[in-house]
Protein backbone atom coordinates (compact mmCIF):
# COMPACT_ATOMS: atom_id res chain seq x y z
CA UNK A 1 0.00 0.00 0.00
CA UNK A 2 1.30 3.42 -0.92
CA UNK A 3 0.34 6.78 0.58
CA UNK A 4 1.22 10.10 -0.95
CA UNK A 5 3.08 12.05 1.72
CA UNK A 6 4.75 15.46 1.43
CA UNK A 7 8.44 15.51 0.55
CA UNK A 8 9.48 17.15 3.83
CA UNK A 9 7.57 14.58 5.87
CA UNK A 10 9.27 11.82 3.92
CA UNK A 11 12.64 13.46 4.60
CA UNK A 12 12.02 13.35 8.36
CA UNK A 13 11.10 9.66 8.15
CA UNK A 14 14.20 8.95 6.06
CA UNK A 15 16.56 10.72 8.47
CA UNK A 16 15.19 8.87 11.48
CA UNK A 17 15.34 5.53 9.71
CA UNK A 18 18.80 6.25 8.33
CA UNK A 19 19.98 6.80 11.92
CA UNK A 20 18.80 3.30 12.84
CA UNK A 21 15.35 4.11 14.23
CA UNK A 22 11.81 3.05 13.39
CA UNK A 23 9.62 5.87 12.14
CA UNK A 24 6.03 5.91 10.88
CA UNK A 25 3.42 8.51 10.04
CA UNK A 26 0.56 7.79 12.44
CA UNK A 27 -2.96 8.62 13.53
CA UNK A 28 -5.23 11.11 11.84
CA UNK A 29 -2.96 11.81 8.89
CA UNK A 30 -3.00 8.11 7.92
CA UNK A 31 -6.78 8.04 8.32
CA UNK A 32 -7.28 11.11 6.14
CA UNK A 33 -4.79 9.95 3.50
CA UNK A 34 -6.61 6.62 3.23
CA UNK A 35 -9.87 8.55 2.79
CA UNK A 36 -8.32 10.51 -0.05
CA UNK A 37 -8.38 13.87 1.76
CA UNK A 38 -5.41 16.10 2.49
CA UNK A 39 -4.39 15.82 6.15
CA UNK A 40 -4.24 19.07 8.09
CA UNK A 41 -1.20 17.85 10.04
CA UNK A 42 1.39 15.11 9.65
CA UNK A 43 2.46 13.29 12.83
CA UNK A 44 5.31 10.83 13.17
CA UNK A 45 5.92 8.17 15.81
CA UNK A 46 9.38 6.70 16.43
CA UNK A 47 11.37 4.61 18.87
CA UNK A 48 13.95 7.42 19.07
CA UNK A 49 13.91 9.26 22.41
CA UNK A 50 13.28 13.04 22.48
CA UNK A 51 16.94 13.98 23.05
CA UNK A 52 17.96 11.80 20.10
CA UNK A 53 15.29 13.40 17.89
CA UNK A 54 16.68 16.82 18.77
CA UNK A 55 20.21 15.66 17.91
CA UNK A 56 19.01 14.68 14.45
CA UNK A 57 16.96 17.82 13.80
CA UNK A 58 18.57 21.12 14.63
CA UNK A 59 15.36 23.09 14.02
CA UNK A 60 13.25 21.42 16.69
CA UNK A 61 11.61 22.18 20.01
CA UNK A 62 10.89 19.91 23.00
CA UNK A 63 8.90 21.53 25.80
CA UNK A 64 6.53 18.88 27.18
CA UNK A 65 6.62 15.66 29.15
CA UNK A 66 4.79 13.53 26.61
CA UNK A 67 7.70 12.80 24.28
CA UNK A 68 6.66 15.11 21.44
CA UNK A 69 9.36 17.06 19.61
CA UNK A 70 8.23 19.68 17.11
CA UNK A 71 10.43 19.52 14.01
CA UNK A 72 10.30 22.60 11.82
CA UNK A 73 10.67 22.29 8.05
CA UNK A 74 10.31 25.00 5.43
CA UNK A 75 6.71 23.90 4.83
CA UNK A 76 5.31 23.01 8.27
CA UNK A 77 5.81 21.93 11.85
CA UNK A 78 5.81 18.15 12.28
CA UNK A 79 5.17 16.54 15.65
CA UNK A 80 7.59 13.65 16.17
CA UNK A 81 6.65 11.60 19.24
CA UNK A 82 8.46 8.75 20.92
CA UNK A 83 6.48 5.51 21.22
CA UNK A 84 4.83 5.59 24.62
CA UNK A 85 2.48 3.85 27.01
CA UNK A 86 0.49 5.72 29.60
CA UNK A 87 -0.45 5.18 33.25
CA UNK A 88 -3.75 6.07 34.94
CA UNK A 89 -5.84 9.10 33.90
CA UNK A 90 -7.04 10.24 37.30
CA UNK A 91 -8.61 13.42 35.88
CA UNK A 92 -10.17 11.73 32.80
CA UNK A 93 -8.11 14.08 30.67
CA UNK A 94 -4.32 13.62 30.91
CA UNK A 95 -2.21 10.60 31.84
CA UNK A 96 -0.67 10.76 35.31
CA UNK A 97 2.61 9.62 33.81
CA UNK A 98 4.10 8.57 30.49
CA UNK A 99 6.57 5.76 29.88
CA UNK A 100 8.50 5.45 26.65
CA UNK A 101 8.52 2.10 24.85
CA UNK A 102 10.24 0.52 21.86
CA UNK A 103 6.98 -1.01 20.62
CA UNK A 104 4.88 0.59 17.92
CA UNK A 105 2.05 -1.85 18.68
CA UNK A 106 2.01 -0.77 22.33
CA UNK A 107 1.88 2.85 21.22
CA UNK A 108 -1.05 2.23 18.85
CA UNK A 109 -2.99 0.33 21.51
CA UNK A 110 -3.33 3.48 23.68
CA UNK A 111 -5.08 5.50 20.94
CA UNK A 112 -8.79 6.32 20.95
CA UNK A 113 -10.42 4.91 17.80
CA UNK A 114 -9.36 2.13 15.46
CA UNK A 115 -9.24 4.42 12.45
CA UNK A 116 -6.80 6.65 14.37
CA UNK A 117 -4.61 3.70 15.42
CA UNK A 118 -2.84 3.02 12.13
CA UNK A 119 0.74 3.69 11.07
CA UNK A 120 2.43 3.75 7.67
CA UNK A 121 5.96 3.85 6.29
CA UNK A 122 7.61 2.73 3.07
CA UNK A 123 4.54 1.04 1.63
CA UNK A 124 3.73 -0.83 4.86
CA UNK A 125 0.48 -0.22 6.73
CA UNK A 126 0.49 -1.27 10.38
CA UNK A 127 -3.12 -1.80 11.43
CA UNK A 128 -3.41 -4.07 14.49
CA UNK A 129 -6.99 -3.04 15.40
CA UNK A 130 -8.72 -3.23 12.04
CA UNK A 131 -8.87 0.50 11.50
CA UNK A 132 -8.86 0.36 7.70
CA UNK A 133 -11.74 -2.11 7.61
CA UNK A 134 -13.73 0.10 10.00
CA UNK A 135 -12.89 3.13 7.88
CA UNK A 136 -14.00 1.35 4.71
CA UNK A 137 -17.21 0.22 6.42
CA UNK A 138 -17.77 3.70 7.92
CA UNK A 139 -17.70 2.41 11.48
CA UNK A 140 -16.50 4.30 14.58
CA UNK A 141 -15.01 1.81 17.05
CA UNK A 142 -12.93 2.34 20.19
CA UNK A 143 -9.54 0.65 20.47
CA UNK A 144 -9.75 -2.23 22.92
CA UNK A 145 -12.08 -1.75 25.89
CA UNK A 146 -14.24 1.32 25.11
CA UNK A 147 -15.02 1.98 28.79
CA UNK A 148 -11.31 2.13 29.54
CA UNK A 149 -10.62 4.43 26.58
CA UNK A 150 -13.31 6.91 27.58
CA UNK A 151 -12.41 6.87 31.25
CA UNK A 152 -8.85 7.73 30.27
CA UNK A 153 -9.97 10.86 28.43
CA UNK A 154 -13.60 11.96 28.38
CA UNK A 155 -13.00 14.10 25.30
CA UNK A 156 -12.75 10.90 23.27
CA UNK A 157 -16.53 10.53 23.56
CA UNK A 158 -17.11 13.91 21.92
CA UNK A 159 -14.48 13.10 19.30
CA UNK A 160 -16.28 9.86 18.44
CA UNK A 161 -19.53 11.78 17.98
CA UNK A 162 -17.81 14.47 15.94
CA UNK A 163 -16.14 11.97 13.60
CA UNK A 164 -19.43 10.13 13.15
CA UNK A 165 -21.23 13.38 12.30
CA UNK A 166 -18.59 15.01 10.12
CA UNK A 167 -17.58 11.87 8.21
CA UNK A 168 -21.06 10.36 7.98
CA UNK A 169 -20.13 7.22 9.95
CA UNK A 170 -21.91 5.06 12.53
CA UNK A 171 -20.74 4.40 16.08
CA UNK A 172 -20.76 0.63 16.61
CA UNK A 173 -23.06 -0.57 19.43
CA UNK A 174 -20.47 -1.46 22.09
CA UNK A 175 -18.70 1.86 21.66
CA UNK A 176 -22.00 3.80 21.73
CA UNK A 177 -23.11 1.95 24.87
CA UNK A 178 -19.82 2.82 26.57
CA UNK A 179 -20.31 6.50 25.71
CA UNK A 180 -23.78 6.42 27.26
CA UNK A 181 -22.41 4.76 30.42
CA UNK A 182 -19.59 7.27 30.79
CA UNK A 183 -21.29 10.46 29.54
CA UNK A 184 -21.17 12.02 33.01
CA UNK A 185 -17.37 12.24 32.77
CA UNK A 186 -17.79 15.00 30.17
CA UNK A 187 -18.71 17.35 33.02
CA UNK A 188 -15.00 17.68 33.76
CA UNK A 189 -14.04 18.78 30.25
CA UNK A 190 -12.79 22.33 29.82
CA UNK A 191 -14.87 24.77 27.82
CA UNK A 192 -12.08 25.13 25.29
CA UNK A 193 -12.08 21.40 24.49
CA UNK A 194 -15.86 21.28 24.17
CA UNK A 195 -15.74 24.37 21.97
CA UNK A 196 -13.35 22.71 19.50
CA UNK A 197 -15.55 19.65 19.04
CA UNK A 198 -18.88 21.51 18.92
CA UNK A 199 -17.51 23.97 16.38
CA UNK A 200 -16.44 21.16 14.05
CA UNK A 201 -19.86 19.50 14.38
CA UNK A 202 -21.70 22.72 13.59
CA UNK A 203 -19.59 23.40 10.50
CA UNK A 204 -20.31 19.94 9.06
CA UNK A 205 -22.46 19.53 5.95
CA UNK A 206 -25.33 18.32 8.15
CA UNK A 207 -24.74 20.07 11.47
CA UNK A 208 -27.74 18.56 13.27
CA UNK A 209 -26.23 15.07 13.10
CA UNK A 210 -23.64 15.72 15.79
CA UNK A 211 -26.00 17.52 18.16
CA UNK A 212 -28.68 14.85 17.78
CA UNK A 213 -26.12 12.12 18.52
CA UNK A 214 -24.86 14.02 21.55
CA UNK A 215 -28.42 14.03 22.85
CA UNK A 216 -29.09 10.37 22.10
CA UNK A 217 -25.94 9.27 23.93
CA UNK A 218 -26.51 11.47 27.00
CA UNK A 219 -23.66 13.89 26.34
CA UNK A 220 -25.81 16.94 25.55
CA UNK A 221 -27.45 16.73 28.97
CA UNK A 222 -23.97 17.09 30.48
CA UNK A 223 -22.38 19.77 28.32
CA UNK A 224 -25.58 21.77 27.58
CA UNK A 225 -28.51 20.88 29.85
CA UNK A 226 -30.28 24.10 28.78
CA UNK A 227 -30.61 22.64 25.27
CA UNK A 228 -31.25 19.03 26.25
CA UNK A 229 -34.30 19.99 28.32
CA UNK A 230 -35.87 21.32 25.11
CA UNK A 231 -36.47 17.69 24.08
CA UNK A 232 -39.30 17.65 26.60
CA UNK A 233 -40.95 20.87 25.42
CA UNK A 234 -43.67 20.38 22.77
CA UNK A 235 -44.81 23.14 20.47
CA UNK A 236 -47.44 23.52 17.77
CA UNK A 237 -45.86 24.01 14.37
CA UNK A 238 -46.74 23.01 10.84
CA UNK A 239 -45.12 19.71 11.82
CA UNK A 240 -45.57 18.46 15.41
CA UNK A 241 -42.18 18.48 17.10
CA UNK A 242 -40.38 19.32 20.30
CA UNK A 243 -38.31 22.47 20.66
CA UNK A 244 -34.98 20.68 20.26
CA UNK A 245 -36.08 18.93 17.08
CA UNK A 246 -37.33 22.23 15.68
CA UNK A 247 -33.98 23.84 16.50
CA UNK A 248 -32.11 21.04 14.75
CA UNK A 249 -34.26 21.40 11.63
CA UNK A 250 -33.59 25.14 11.67
CA UNK A 251 -29.88 24.43 12.09
CA UNK A 252 -29.85 22.22 8.98
CA UNK A 253 -31.75 24.92 7.07
CA UNK A 254 -28.73 27.22 7.42
CA UNK A 255 -26.97 26.38 4.19
CA UNK A 256 -24.01 28.69 4.67
CA UNK A 257 -21.27 27.22 6.95
CA UNK A 258 -21.18 30.32 9.13
CA UNK A 259 -20.46 29.57 12.80
CA UNK A 260 -22.29 32.64 14.18
CA UNK A 261 -25.42 31.88 12.19
CA UNK A 262 -25.40 28.17 13.02
CA UNK A 263 -24.90 28.81 16.73
CA UNK A 264 -27.81 31.24 16.62
CA UNK A 265 -30.00 28.69 14.83
CA UNK A 266 -29.15 26.04 17.41
CA UNK A 267 -29.84 28.33 20.38
CA UNK A 268 -32.56 30.64 19.08
CA UNK A 269 -35.36 28.91 21.03
CA UNK A 270 -33.35 27.76 24.05
CA UNK A 271 -35.40 30.12 26.24
CA UNK A 272 -38.68 28.30 25.58
CA UNK A 273 -38.19 25.71 28.33
CA UNK A 274 -38.18 28.43 30.99
CA UNK A 275 -41.04 30.47 29.53
CA UNK A 276 -43.62 27.85 28.54
CA UNK A 277 -47.08 28.67 29.90
CA UNK A 278 -50.41 27.56 28.45
CA UNK A 279 -48.73 26.48 25.25
CA UNK A 280 -47.07 29.87 24.72
CA UNK A 281 -43.51 31.08 25.20
CA UNK A 282 -43.87 34.74 26.11
CA UNK A 283 -40.62 36.72 25.73
CA UNK A 284 -38.57 33.55 25.24
CA UNK A 285 -36.19 35.55 23.08
CA UNK A 286 -35.07 37.59 26.10
CA UNK A 287 -34.50 34.48 28.22
CA UNK A 288 -32.83 32.85 25.23
CA UNK A 289 -30.42 35.77 24.92
CA UNK A 290 -29.37 35.28 28.56
CA UNK A 291 -29.01 31.51 28.24
CA UNK A 292 -27.07 31.81 24.98
CA UNK A 293 -24.55 34.06 26.66
CA UNK A 294 -24.21 31.61 29.55
CA UNK A 295 -23.73 28.58 27.28
CA UNK A 296 -21.24 30.23 24.94
CA UNK A 297 -19.23 31.70 27.80
CA UNK A 298 -19.09 28.25 29.40
CA UNK A 299 -17.77 26.92 26.10
CA UNK A 300 -15.18 29.72 26.02
CA UNK A 301 -16.24 31.32 22.76
CA UNK A 302 -14.74 34.75 22.09
CA UNK A 303 -16.65 37.75 23.48
CA UNK A 304 -17.51 38.98 20.01
CA UNK A 305 -19.04 35.62 19.07
CA UNK A 306 -21.05 35.54 22.30
CA UNK A 307 -22.39 39.05 21.69
CA UNK A 308 -23.29 38.44 18.05
CA UNK A 309 -25.13 35.17 18.70
CA UNK A 310 -26.99 36.56 21.73
CA UNK A 311 -28.02 39.63 19.71
CA UNK A 312 -29.47 37.46 16.94
CA UNK A 313 -31.33 35.30 19.47
CA UNK A 314 -32.72 38.43 21.12
CA UNK A 315 -34.09 39.83 17.83
CA UNK A 316 -35.21 36.70 15.97
CA UNK A 317 -38.90 37.19 16.86
CA UNK A 318 -39.46 40.38 14.84
CA UNK A 319 -42.98 40.62 13.35
CA UNK A 320 -43.57 42.53 10.13
CA UNK A 321 -46.88 43.95 8.88
CA UNK A 322 -47.66 45.77 5.64
CA UNK A 323 -48.60 48.86 7.62
CA UNK A 324 -45.02 49.55 8.73
CA UNK A 325 -44.00 53.09 7.82
CA UNK A 326 -40.60 53.84 6.31
CA UNK A 327 -39.61 55.24 9.71
CA UNK A 328 -40.56 51.92 11.33
CA UNK A 329 -38.32 50.09 8.86
CA UNK A 330 -35.46 52.43 9.69
CA UNK A 331 -36.02 51.89 13.42
CA UNK A 332 -35.94 48.15 12.81
CA UNK A 333 -32.58 48.53 11.07
CA UNK A 334 -31.29 50.66 13.93
CA UNK A 335 -32.39 48.17 16.62
CA UNK A 336 -30.93 45.16 14.85
CA UNK A 337 -27.82 46.90 13.55
CA UNK A 338 -26.74 47.22 9.95
CA UNK A 339 -23.99 44.63 10.42
CA UNK A 340 -26.51 42.04 11.67
CA UNK A 341 -29.50 42.66 9.46
CA UNK A 342 -28.82 40.20 6.64
CA UNK A 343 -27.72 37.48 9.06
CA UNK A 344 -30.91 37.96 11.05
CA UNK A 345 -32.98 37.43 7.91
CA UNK A 346 -31.08 34.21 7.22
CA UNK A 347 -31.80 33.07 10.78
CA UNK A 348 -35.50 33.89 10.46
CA UNK A 349 -35.73 32.04 7.16
CA UNK A 350 -34.09 28.97 8.73
CA UNK A 351 -36.45 29.27 11.71
CA UNK A 352 -39.45 29.29 9.36
CA UNK A 353 -38.18 26.24 7.47
CA UNK A 354 -37.57 24.47 10.77
CA UNK A 355 -41.19 25.17 11.65
CA UNK A 356 -42.43 23.39 8.55
CA UNK A 357 -42.58 26.23 6.05
CA UNK A 358 -41.46 25.47 2.54
CA UNK A 359 -38.02 26.63 1.49
CA UNK A 360 -39.44 28.76 -1.31
CA UNK A 361 -40.85 32.27 -1.13
CA UNK A 362 -41.68 33.70 2.29
CA UNK A 363 -43.56 36.77 1.15
CA UNK A 364 -43.72 38.87 4.32
CA UNK A 365 -40.04 38.23 5.06
CA UNK A 366 -39.03 38.97 1.47
CA UNK A 367 -41.11 42.16 1.45
CA UNK A 368 -39.45 43.45 4.60
CA UNK A 369 -36.01 42.55 3.28
CA UNK A 370 -36.75 44.49 0.09
CA UNK A 371 -37.79 47.55 2.10
CA UNK A 372 -34.69 47.26 4.29
CA UNK A 373 -32.46 47.11 1.22
CA UNK A 374 -34.24 50.12 -0.27
CA UNK A 375 -33.66 52.16 2.90
CA UNK A 376 -29.99 51.19 2.96
CA UNK A 377 -29.58 52.10 -0.71
CA UNK A 378 -31.11 55.52 -0.04
CA UNK A 379 -28.25 56.06 2.40
CA UNK A 380 -30.63 57.20 5.11
CA UNK A 381 -29.23 57.25 8.63
CA UNK A 382 -29.40 53.86 10.32
CA UNK A 383 -27.16 54.84 13.24
CA UNK A 384 -25.88 58.05 14.82
CA UNK A 385 -22.68 57.56 12.81
CA UNK A 386 -24.67 58.33 9.66
CA UNK A 387 -25.76 61.78 10.79
CA UNK A 388 -24.47 64.76 8.84
CA UNK A 389 -22.94 66.13 12.06
CA UNK A 390 -20.88 64.38 14.72
CA UNK A 391 -20.05 65.05 18.34
CA UNK A 392 -17.24 67.46 17.47
CA UNK A 393 -19.59 69.52 15.33
CA UNK A 394 -22.10 69.74 18.18
CA UNK A 395 -19.49 70.74 20.75
CA UNK A 396 -18.13 73.46 18.48
CA UNK A 397 -21.59 74.79 17.63
CA UNK A 398 -23.01 74.73 21.18
CA UNK A 399 -19.87 75.41 23.20
CA UNK A 400 -20.13 72.08 25.01
CA UNK A 401 -17.49 69.90 26.63
CA UNK A 402 -17.42 66.15 26.01
CA UNK A 403 -20.14 64.52 28.12
CA UNK A 404 -23.65 63.07 28.31
CA UNK A 405 -25.32 66.17 26.85
CA UNK A 406 -23.57 65.63 23.50
CA UNK A 407 -24.78 62.04 23.34
CA UNK A 408 -28.32 63.04 24.31
CA UNK A 409 -28.53 65.61 21.53
CA UNK A 410 -27.13 63.10 18.99
CA UNK A 411 -29.82 60.58 19.95
CA UNK A 412 -32.60 63.15 19.63
CA UNK A 413 -31.29 64.24 16.24
CA UNK A 414 -31.19 60.63 15.13
CA UNK A 415 -34.82 60.06 16.17
CA UNK A 416 -35.89 63.10 14.12
CA UNK A 417 -33.95 61.86 11.08
CA UNK A 418 -35.56 58.44 11.36
CA UNK A 419 -38.94 60.14 11.00
CA UNK A 420 -37.82 62.59 8.31
CA UNK A 421 -34.60 61.65 6.44
CA UNK A 422 -34.61 65.02 4.62
CA UNK A 423 -33.49 66.60 7.92
CA UNK A 424 -30.11 64.86 7.65
CA UNK A 425 -28.19 67.92 6.52
CA UNK A 426 -25.60 69.86 8.47
CA UNK A 427 -27.62 73.04 8.49
CA UNK A 428 -30.88 71.40 9.62
CA UNK A 429 -29.25 69.29 12.33
CA UNK A 430 -27.29 72.15 13.84
CA UNK A 431 -30.49 74.23 13.98
CA UNK A 432 -32.32 71.37 15.72
CA UNK A 433 -29.38 70.87 18.08
CA UNK A 434 -29.62 74.49 19.21
CA UNK A 435 -33.32 73.99 19.96
CA UNK A 436 -32.70 70.77 21.89
CA UNK A 437 -29.88 72.32 23.90
CA UNK A 438 -31.88 75.47 24.68
CA UNK A 439 -34.78 73.32 25.85
CA UNK A 440 -32.46 71.40 28.17
CA UNK A 441 -31.15 74.66 29.62
CA UNK A 442 -34.70 75.90 30.34
CA UNK A 443 -35.53 72.60 32.02
CA UNK A 444 -32.42 72.90 34.20
CA UNK A 445 -33.34 76.50 35.20
CA UNK A 446 -36.82 75.41 36.21
CA UNK A 447 -35.42 72.61 38.34
CA UNK A 448 -33.01 75.03 40.03
CA UNK A 449 -35.84 77.45 40.85
CA UNK A 450 -37.84 74.74 42.56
Amino acid sequence: MDLQIPVDVGDVLTRLQGAGHEAFVVGGCVRDALRGTEPEDWDIATDAKPDRIQELFRHSLYSNRFGTVVVRTAEREIEVTTYRVEAEYSDARRPDSVEFTDSLLADLSRRDLTMNAMAWSGGRLVDPHGGKADLDNRIIRAVGDPDERFREDALRMLRAVRFAAVLGMLIEPATAAAIARNAGLAEGLSGERVNQEVTKMLLADRPSAGVRLLSELGLLAVICPELEVCRRIPQDKAVAQDVLEHSLLALDAVERPDLILRLAALLHDVGKAETMADGHFHQHEFVGEHLSRRILRRWKFPKETVSQVAHLVRHHMFWYQDGWTDAAVRRFIRNVGLDNILTLFELRRADNIGSGARAGKMYALDQLLLRVQEEIQRANAVSTRDLAVDGNDLMAELGLEPGPEVGRIQRELFERVLDDPDLNTRESLLALARVFHAGADRHTDNVDQT
